[in-house]
């Protein structure tokens, strides 16, 4: 310990842990793990009416902030960082009560967290299902021939939430016609025509499209006829 003067703390009493072997010097019980300085003389917690304190180390910034609210004493506990120079806090002293009741606060609020992160799910899961049913809806005007089934699982792929695909594009969740017809298209490009196996034995991806282009367009012409047309 940087000799034994008073670290420059402003936070109400201050308790040490020591670098050194130190005993105290009224009891003269040691070596000491806490103490607290008087005029520059080491005290042990007890002698200084405070060893009923429990420690709290750092990290829980709600915890520390609620138990010292709590806690009709408390003090702030620091050790000296030789390589810094200076004094840094370890944690804090308080009555074990106090903390008690701060761990049922902190708990309070996780379990208010969970129940929000619960409700925000939940309402994120029924905007899913409305925005898809949307979709499924505009497609469905757009290519009156498309099976409503089939409609459904297109809009379904393209709008799940955070996947990128053009249902979750701005244009997609304005529901444009040419965010429509994309989502559209793709879904007849991998499911109605030789689009994957093309790429899988080694096309390129302009080849394998203007392959299959005639064969996506017979579908998509059928599509955009109504059933009533068709019969």
């Amino acid at each position: 310990m940087a000799g034994l003067a008073t670290p420059p703390f402003r936070s109400g009493l201050l308790v040490v842990q020591p670098l050194r072997r130190k005993r105290c010097a009224a009891c003269r019980r040691g070596p000491l793990s806490l103490l607290a300085l008087e005029n520059g003389v080491p005290r042990c917690l007890d002698c200084v009416d405070l060893g009923h304190l429990v420690f709290l180390p750092r990290g829980g910034t709600a915890l520390t902030r609620r138990s010292r609210e709590e806690s009709a004493l408390s003090a702030v506990v620091v050790r000296f960082n030789r390589r810094k120079g200076r004094y840094e806090r370890q944690g804090v002293l308080v009555e074990e009560a106090a903390l008690a009741r701060a761990e049922v606060r902190c708990l309070a609020d996780a379990e208010a967290r969970r129940r929000r992160r619960a409700r925000d799910a939940h309402r994120r899961a029924v905007e899913d299902v409305c925005f898809a049913e949307a979709f499924a809806a505009e497609i469905l005007r757009l290519f009156p021939g498309c099976p409503a089934d089939r409609a459904r699982v297109i809009a379904g792929h393209t709008s799940v939430r955070g996947s990128g695909r053009v249902g979750r594009s701005a244009a997609g969740r304005a529901l444009t016609e040419s965010a429509v017809t994309s989502a559209v298209v793709a879904s007849v490009r991998h499911l109605d025509t030789p689009y994957d196996q093309l790429l899988m034995s080694g096309v390129s991806r302009y080849e394998a499209r203007r392959r299959i282009a005639a064969g996506a367009e017979a579908v998509l012409r059928g599509w955009r006829r109504s059933t009533a047309e068709v019969g």
